[in-house]
């Protein structure tokens, strides 16, 4: 089983995260501040290295009002979802694969192994 197989099922629950039935049966949830902060975008990835360097990095500010919501997922094309935040931000692509790498339970690999 590749890791990149689309999911079976999706749903977004805005205030909570998003629950993924993938193909082979196994779930995932991914809590809305998981997804913020490890979207996959250039920005979020200067940020978390910057971060990884320096500990000390000032994080850009929200723009967003009250609690950390994700308003919308959209499907691109049959490979990933874009995911909007409160906070403004949309501009991470969420491959299949990605998330299964990012799977709070444990990543998989290549051939859909739990590493």
């Amino acid at each position: 089983m590749s890791s990149e197989l689309p999911p079976r099922h999706i749903e977004l629950r805005r205030s909570e995260g998003l629950t993924i039935v993938w193909s082979d049966g196994e779930q995932s949830f991914y809590p809305v501040a998981l997804l913020r902060r490890l979207s996959p975008s250039a920005d979020a990835r200067a940020v978390r290295e910057a971060l990884a360097s320096n500990p000390l990095t000032v994080l850009p500010s929200s723009a967003g009002q009250g609690p950390l919501r994700a308003e919308a997922a959209e499907m691109v094309g049959n490979y990933a979802l874009r995911i909007t935040f409160s906070d403004g931000h949309a501009t991470g692509l969420f491959s299949w694969r990605y998330l299964r790498e990012i799977d709070p339970k444990g990543a998989v690999d290549d051939t859909g192994n739990r590493r």
